[in-house]
Formats: structure tokens, C-alpha cells, sequence
């Protein structure tokens, strides 16, 4: 089970109620992060407890927040494979370079780890509907996650956002809609329909769980190495939600 204990503001320190649904900070406005109780997790896990457990990033449970096993929306997301590389580490003049191929997530991106955490704590919530400013795999992952729910997901996109983007939104029944402009536009709009419907806004660092999902590649790389971090890790930063969740 889940040691989540409560969120605490990334910034002024303060302290909120974990089960009850929050985005950001009330008092200054920053992202929320969760907190467990890890001296409880040292006491009660081990190591080998992770032999016979399932093959993905639920393997976990305890240091991630949703607290019933009924919540926990997946689709066989996390546990993705380490291939060394060998012949682009000959030309690096690296002995020991590894590629983690998270192009086997669900939906195909890494995406799939944060919004699969979002949309589980949402359900577990009682969210009923979701909203995402996205150009292309945040989008996909969330209207996938969304779809096995049940939830009502509402995606913004730039109007030239490449078309199997869209497509893949719509074929999960995803209400899509397209924005002149960038991004940024469509984060605006996001938030306006957000503001308007009370639609629950899962966009980068809006919300505190999809950092939760997203640092189990962390957890992953220390499990697959042995519980020795490499010397570098290059992340594909974005957002930025797996470089602070790892």
C-alpha cells in the first residue's frame, strides 16, 4: 500500500490534506510535490521484495499515491528495457553507455509514466474530466489513460500539430481541440475552458502526481544497475517532470 502521507509546497514549505484534490499551491501559487512516510517504507520493504512483483512501474507502490489497487489505471506502463550501445559508445569513447528504450510504453513515449500516475490519483479523486495543452505524446498518453477510466478528456493543440497526433487523441474519444499559434496558446485556453467547465487540469507541474509517475524511471535505473547510479544521465528534459521526479 501506498505510504503517501501528505503534498507540501515545492516552494513556501506549507502542508496540505493528500486526499482531497489539489492542483496548486493555494497560498503562493507553486507546484505541490508528494511526500511519504519513508522511514515506514525502510521498516516494512526490501530489496528482494521487487522479485515477485509485476513487471512495470507499479512494482513500486509503495512510494507512489494511490492508495487502492482498484485506481491504479495501466496499460503495462514502466519496466522498459536497458540496451547497452555498444557500437555509439566505441565512437564516444564510452566502455558502458546504456539507451533505455522508453518507445515501449504504452502510447510509445515516456509520457506514458506521468499521465498514467495523473489519471489514476485523479480517478481515485473523483475527477470525471480532464484537460491537456499538448503538441502530440502528453496528449495520446493522457487520452489513452483517460479512455480505460472513463473519464471525459479534453486535449488543446496547435492547429499544425502533425495529423496521427489528432488522430490518436479522437480514435481514444478524446474531445480535441485545435489552436492557432503555439503551446503557449493552447495552455491559455486550457486554462480559460478549465476555469469554466471545472475540468481538472493535468498539464506540466499543474497537477502533483504526474511527477510521481514519472520518476519511477529513476527507481528503474538504480534497480536495473544494481542500486548503482550511472555517472550521467541525459534526459530528453521538456517539461521538466522526469528530470525533477528522477
Amino acid at each position: 500500500m501506498s505510504a503517501l502521507t501528505h503534498l507540501e509546497c515545492s516552494f513556501c514549505g506549507k502542508k496540505y490534506e493528500a486526499d482531497e484534490l489539489h492542483t496548486l499551491c493555494p497560498a503562493c501559487g507553486k507546484p505541490l510535490l508528494a511526500r511519504y512516510d519513508l522511514k515506514r517504507v525502510r521498516e516494512e520493504w526490501s530489496r528482494e521484495d521487487l522479485a515477485v512483483r509485476v513487471a512495470s512501474l507499479w512494482r513500486y507502490q509503495e512510494v507512489l499515491p494511490v492508495r487502492n489497487e482498484e485506481n491504479a489505471i495501466s496499460l503495462g506502463e514502466g519496466y522498459t528495457p536497458l540496451l547497452r550501445a555498444e557500437h555509439l559508445g566505441k565512437k564516444l569513447k564510452m566502455r558502458n553507455l546504456f539507451i533505455k528504450d522508453e518507445g515501449l510504453n504504452p502510447t510509445g513515449s515516456f509520457k506514458a509514466r506521468g499521465l498514467c500516475m495523473a489519471i489514476s490519483r485523479a480517478k481515485e479523486l473523483g475527477v470525471s474530466e480532464v484537460v491537456i495543452p499538448s503538441a502530440g505524446n502528453a496528449a495520446g498518453a493522457m487520452a489513452a489513460y483517460a479512455a480505460k477510466a472513463g473519464m471525459k478528456a479534453h486535449v488543446f493543440m496547435p492547429q499544425d500539430v502533425p495529423l496521427p497526433f489528432r488522430l490518436e487523441c479522437e480514435a481514444y474519444g478524446a474531445q480535441v481541440t485545435l489552436v492557432p499559434g503555439l503551446i503557449t496558446d493552447c495552455g491559455q485556453q486550457a486554462r480559460q475552458a478549465t476555469a469554466k467547465h471545472d475540468w481538472f487540469d493535468v498539464s506540466t507541474l499543474k497537477e502533483p502526481y504526474r511527477l510521481e509517475g514519472k520518476k519511477t524511471m529513476g527507481y528503474e535505473l538504480a534497480e536495473a544497475f544494481d542500486w548503482q547510479l550511472p555517472d550521467v544521465i541525459i534526459y530528453p528534459t521538456g517539461g521538466g517532470t522526469g528530470l525533477i521526479g528522477m
